[in-house]
């Protein structure tokens, strides 16, 4: 391993380190080699366990996610027994039994049979009218309009000549704006 000769100006055991003498440098530095190999071989130890103890839950069918649901379970049942979580489960369950809670709670339960009593009806009234139209014969075969009416026929109805009228006023509105912008334009340029 390779360290450092620099020294520092701060003090070791009371002395700087300039008045160290070689000896006891070459002492530090042994010393200081040894702990760091030390320190080398705890960590690949620790390795080789955390291997070896995830070889070991693989084998137990033990996986991350099983770990992670323990903690989990672990900490909900913490939360269960802690005093904040205490004091409000009582307090909701002096909430759930006071009469408002109750009568209100009553109220809705009761509002709900009767919505699900009228949907129930409504959707017997509906199924039962579906048949009675099932039940009917049906009408004579829907026209083609190109049958019923002719193109010239039609011309001359009242509802077509509303919609032409309709359709030409509009007309002549957008051209005569257009033409009278248009007008007014080149003859202000005209002007000037």
């Amino acid at each position: 391993m390779n360290f450092s000769t620099r020294t520092t100006e701060t003090s070791i055991n009371g002395r700087s380190p300039s008045d160290l003498t070689d000896e006891e440098i070459d002492s530090l530095r042994f010393e200081l080699a040894k702990t760091e190999d030390e320190i080398q071989t705890l960590r690949q130890v620790l390795l080789a366990k955390e291997k070896y103890a995830t070889d070991v839950r693989r084998q137990l069918g033990l996986s991350p996610l099983s770990n992670i649901k323990q903690n989990l379970s672990k900490g909900w049942q913490e939360v269960q027994t802690s005093s904040p979580y205490l004091t409000a489960s009582a307090t909701l369950d002096d909430i759930s039994h006071s009469s408002a809670y109750v009568r209100t709670r009553d109220s809705l339960s009761q509002a709900g049979h009767v919505t699900t009593s009228v949907l129930s009806n409504m959707g017997v009234a509906i199924t039962r009218r579906l048949a009675e139209m099932r039940a009917l014969p049906l009408p004579s075969p829907p026209r083609n309009l190109s049958h019923t009416i002719s193109v010239p026929t039609m011309r001359h109805s009242s509802t077509f000549k509303s919609f032409e009228e309709m359709v030409g006023s509009v007309k002549d509105k957008v051209t005569n704006n257009g033409d009278n912008s248009g007008f007014e334009r080149r003859s202000s340029r005209h002007s000037t």
